[in-house]
This record gives structure tokens, C-alpha cells and sequence, in this order.
């Protein structure tokens, strides 16, 4: 019998677990209810009792509620690993970011900058935010910045010609049309994050979800996860 699979996914696996997704259903006729948002408000969600048959966060915030005997036991799986990159209109004049120096440059140059609102939970926005501090620019940017809650907001916000420049993981730009990754964070401030896939242990569809994260996982999706701009885990 077709069974229904609650996910409840963070933004910078979205575009792999739609797809992946979608041939799942015609293979196996069962449905998935697709649940995309940031990880902070996802977290928030679960801890607030909400169920779900498979999660994927990233990979502290799985840490975080595997503690609390969250999820069945052996079910965790690293699924791939994203980096934050920057991206401009597809045709702008591209940046010097190829230093710290020069990014820093780059973003006080702009008319506009780009990124996920900190306070909206995504993992991007929270890190960008604290380096901004760190660059000693914090409060120059934010006077210009143009926030979006998810990192598609980011990506669509520069298609659209509302920021010049902006920041937030590449698997989240690379499909949205209109824009161009012109690289990742210079030298030391390379960011990546894992995101992980965990069935909680109060899952109704249980076997749906392991079904699930084996196609997820299947050896012969690297190339299309790595398209994707996500460093497969498998």
C-alpha cells in the first residue's frame, strides 16, 4: 500500500531531494508531503513536537536533537556538503573576490548586498552575519543589505536586479536562472556545511523514509548531486 512521507528539509538540499524526489513517487507510488524551510525554523518545528518521517539539517543541528533521542538509532546519513559562494546578475560586471581584502572591497562597493536574514534561522544568513562583524563592515552593509528568509530569496532577489552583489550557499544559486556563481568565500573565510538526513524515531512512514534515503543516496546520483553544487557524502 502507498504510504505518505512527511519531509521536512532545510533549503540547500532542495533542489536534490525535489528531483530525487519526484522519481521516487513514480517508482514507488508512494507521496511525499515536501516540507522546505530554514534550518532554524525547521528546529524549532520538531522541538516544538511537530512529526516528520525523514529530517534533514544540517549537520550541528542533527547533533543538537540527536541528543535528545530524536531520531531511531542508525539512521543518520551525511548526505552532501555545500560551500557558500557569491553571485551577481547573470551579464553584471563581475567583482574582485579572489582575497578577503578584495571581498570585503567588493561588498562596500556595491549598491546592493544580498543574504538570508539571520533572524529567519538559515544557516548561511547566521554565518554571513557574523562575518560581516568580523570584517568590521557590519554596519555599512546592513544599511544596504536586502534580506530574504530562505536562500532562494537570495538567488531571486539578484535575477531580479534588487542586489547587486549577494551570498549564500551555491547549491541554493545554481538553479535559479538569471544568476552567475563568480566563486566561492575567499581564503579563510571558505564556509561549508554538511546536511544530514535522520528518521525520527516517531515516524509513521518508517520504511517509506529508509526507502527514501536509499534513492537519496544511491551511488548512482554523485555526479547530479555534485551539479547540484553539493560534495555528495556517499
Amino acid at each position: 500500500m502507498a504510504a505518505e512521507i512527511k519531509v521536512m528539509s532545510a533549503g540547500a538540499v532542495q533542489s536534490m531531494v525535489t528531483a530525487l524526489g519526484a522519481e521516487f513517487e513514480r517508482e514507488t507510488g508512494n507521496k511525499l508531503n515536501l516540507n522546505f524551510n530554514t534550518v532554524g525554523a525547521l528546529r524549532e518545528r520538531l522541538e516544538d513536537g511537530e512529526q516528520a518521517d525523514l529530517v534533514i539539517l544540517s549537520a550541528s543541528a542533527i547533533d543538537a536533537l540527536e541528543k535528545t533521542g530524536m531520531f531511531a538509532p542508525g539512521s543518520r546519513t551525511d548526505l552532501g556538503r555545500t560551500v557558500t559562494g557569491v553571485a551577481v546578475r547573470e551579464g553584471a560586471a563581475v567583482p574582485d573576490i579572489s582575497t578577503p581584502a578584495a571581498f570585503k572591497q567588493a561588498l562596500l562597493n556595491a549598491r546592493t548586498v544580498a543574504y538570508t536574514d539571520p533572524k529567519a534561522g538559515g544557516s548561511s544568513g547566521t554565518f554571513f552575519a557574523g562575518l560581516l562583524e568580523r570584517l568590521g563592515i557590519a554596519d555599512e552593509v546592513n544599511q544596504k543589505a536586502v534580506l530574504g528568509k530562505r536562500g532562494h530569496d537570495v538567488a531571486q532577489s539578484i535575477a531580479d536586479g534588487r542586489a547587486e552583489i549577494g551570498t549564500t550557499f551555491i547549491s541554493e544559486i545554481l538553479p535559479m536562472k538569471g544568476v552567475k556563481v563568480i566563486g566561492p568565500l575567499p581564503g579563510e573565510l571558505h564556509n561549508a556545511n554538511t546536511y544530514t538526513a535522520a528518521i525520527p524515531a516517531g515516524a509513521t512512514s518508517r520504511e517509506g523514509a529508509f526507502a527514501l534515503l536509499r534513492k537519496l543516496t544511491n551511488s548512482a546520483t554523485r555526479d547530479r548531486w555534485t551539479a547540484a553544487g553539493l560534495e555528495p557524502a556517499f
